[in-house]
């Protein structure tokens, strides 16, 4: 990437330079006040920035993989495919943290969008039956505010743990007038393995399978928008306060929406193991009828019934303080399920008793069944009727 006007002018971890510690120190005559200062004064400040790299390498340090050929400081990430896969497939995804990223920025936290950031990339890659093996990040701000990158690195960190993949490199980018002051941008790209035979495509789904929910941690990275709308009039007021403890919520209302995303890239893995799992769906954007769909073969349906696992409050207090019908909060938000699941029907029970074994919540929440020419591919309702 060039460094032109309104690019990425620090490119934290494409540099191949020497540390500032192993470069000779030039004479006191020859040494500039400032090194680029009418970068500065557009809004650039190439000193303000130098040094940051080293933090990063101690951040991304403990998500390295034996598969990484190159650390942090080179122009490109290397790494190799693990020597277990005998006819390894490479699956690729990125995504972003989106407008919760308002959130975090009123309420001056941003680890937890970090793990977010990796959650919404890592979750996708799974759904493919792949395992994933590195993870780059982009952060950009109108000015490098040291403090909150290193939060949100330590939370991209953290997810990179979570889901057993390493932290492979990224880049921060300082973009005045782009970016206003205080405002971070976070996304991420993951690369994951599976082996040819393993990929999980959904063609396999029949008459008869079980579908199953992997338990949400609350809102995800989705509907940030719609939430921001609600909460609007109640902050503007001052009605709603998100840093007071609220009682049914058992948290403030400021965490529970910065809940991060759950990461079910390593409970996946271990049922893909011992069990036959036919297909799966990350229920993000598009909620239910925006994603199970896309798993789904010609000549079947998904039923899908809201009552069969339990939501958290926090869907309540939304849909009740912005009047949100039923159907709109099942196509906003996951409800409480943030990965669906379909699994052979004789398997079901064993499989929602080692989810449970491995520190996880699920429940059976539908069945496959025949679909005809003019039905839509999902029905969410009791089941039976």
């Amino acid at each position: 990437m060039s460094d032109t006007d309104g690019a990425p002018a620090k490119k934290r971890r494409r540099s191949s330079a020497p540390e500032a510690s192993d470069r000779p120190a030039p004479e006191a005559s020859d040494r500039p006040a400032r090194s680029a200062p009418t970068y500065a004064e557009s809004g650039v400040d190439l000193d303000h920035d130098e040094g940051f790299v080293d933090e990063i390498r101690d951040i991304t340090r403990s998500t390295l993989r034996p598969e990484v050929l190159s650390s942090v400081g080179g122009f490109a990430g290397l790494f190799k495919a693990p020597e277990r896969y005998e006819n390894p497939i490479f699956v690729a995804g990125n995504d972003g943290v989106g407008t919760k990223l308002k959130l975090a920025s009123e309420l001056g936290r941003y680890d937890t969008v970090g793990i977010d950031c990796v959650a919404m990339v890592v979750n996708d890659l799974v759904v493919q039956g792949a395992e994933p093996l590195v993870f780059l990040d982009y952060i950009a701000m109108a000015r490098l505010d040291r403090d909150r990158a290193r939060q949100a690195l330590r939370g991209i960190a953290e997810g990179c743990r979570r889901a057993g993949c390493a932290l492979l490199g990224g880049e921060t980018a300082t973009m005045p007038g782009v970016y206003a002051e205080g405002d971070v941008e976070l996304v991420g790209m993951g690369v994951g393995v599976v082996e040819r035979d393993k990929v999980i495509d959904g063609s396999g789904i029949s008459q008869g399978d079980a579908i199953l929910g992997l338990a949400s941690s609350g809102c995800h990275s989705n509907g940030y928008s719609l939430v921001r709308h609600i909460l609007e009039p109640g902050l503007r007021d001052g009605s709603i306060d998100l840093r007071a403890e609220n009682a049914e919520l058992n948290t403030t209302l400021g965490a529970a929406l910065l809940s991060p995303t759950r990461i079910y890239v390593k409970t996946v893995l271990n049922l893909m193991r011992d069990f036959t799992v036919k297909g799966l769906a990350h229920i993000t954007g598009g909620g239910f009828p925006g994603n199970v769909p896309r798993v789904l073969p010609k000549g079947v349906q998904a039923r899908v019934d809201p009552a069969a696992w339990p939501r958290p409050p926090i869907f309540d207090w939304l849909q009740r303080q912005g009047r949100i019908d039923d159907d709109e909060m099942l196509r906003v938000f996951n409800c409480g399920v943030g990965m669906v699941m379909i699994v052979p029907a004789d398997q079901a029970d064993d499989v929602l008793d080692r989810i449970i074994a491995v520190g996880e919540r699920a429940y059976r929440i539908g069945e496959i069944v025949v679909r005809s020419p003019d039905d839509a591919p999902l029905l969410l309702g009791p089941i039976g009727k």
